[in-house]
């Protein structure tokens, strides 16, 4: 089984920039796609929607911002819409396609980014909200790939410019140990660390250079069970598509009618 996560920075931009040309050539079961910045209904295209995929979207109440979507080859049972965050689910920022034996979800958190202090508030109350939805759904019988932008990098090794952004939302010492408890506490997995524990490994370059300043906020999370899954992972860096590049996994696992 093989998923593609990416964040677009703009669904339209990225297919200028050959997004949906390269990651249709991957032989993806599922491509999951964040900050789309444009609503389905604006997506006239026939390339937003290619044959031999289940498209599903949700959007945020804000056309200009957010918004995620998965694709699939095999049929979801169903598909779940938000976490049931009231603050949040308007925003676009979580769709999650359920199977008889597992559970893909499309993550775009809150970013913190901002100047604006109230930004992080909002930020740190989502995974406060979060860690309480993962903790509970680690004991239903089935297995979870979260992917997508989490919006922080877990370790050192996981940014290129520690000093510099020490104090910047997204490598906050709070930011670092919620993940450090997610992997240790909660039982989640790294998929990537899994297979390559490099520190030259990022997935976004907020300055657009991708000489400096990198970072890897964006993860393929999975339940424990797949841990012995997982068989390889890529970040894709050749092509250009967004300030973030796709990250690709695959799990030697079968997804059940």
């Amino acid at each position: 089984m093989r998923i593609i996560s990416f964040c677009a920075d703009g669904i339209r931009e990225a297919e200028k920039q050959g997004f949906y040309d390269w990651v249709l050539d991957q032989d993806a079961d599922f491509i999951c796609v964040q900050n789309l910045k444009a609503q389905e209904y604006e997506l006239k295209e026939d390339v937003f929607f290619p044959q031999g995929y289940n498209a599903y979207f949700f959007d945020a109440a804000d056309k200009n911002t957010n918004g995620v979507a998965i694709y699939c080859r095999e049929m979801p049972k169903a598909i779940m819409t938000g976490l049931g965050f009231v603050d949040f689910d308007m925003e676009g920022r979580y769709i999650q396609a359920d199977f008889q034996n597992v559970s893909i979800g499309c993550l775009l958190a809150p970013s913190g980014y901002q100047a604006d202090s109230n930004e992080q508030s909002r930020k740190d109350d989502f995974f406060e909200l979060f860690q309480n939805h993962l903790s509970k759904v680690r004991n239903k019988r089935r297995e979870f790939i979260i992917c997508g932008n989490w919006n922080i990098a877990h370790n050192s090794n996981d940014i290129q410019d520690q000093e510099k952004n020490e104090k910047n939302s997204g490598f906050l010492l709070q930011e670092q140990q919620w993940m450090s408890q997610l992997f240790r506490d909660l039982g989640y997995v790294d998929s990537f660390r899994e297979i390559n524990q490099d520190d030259d490994e990022f997935t976004w370059w907020p300055d657009g250079d991708r000489g400096e300043n990198g970072w890897r906020v964006d993860y393929q999370v999975i339940s424990s069970g797949l841990k012995s899954a997982v068989e390889y992972g890529a970040i894709y860096k050749n092509q250009v598509f967004s300030s973030h590049a796709p990250l690709m996994m695959d799990y030697d696992y079968e997804i059940s009618p």
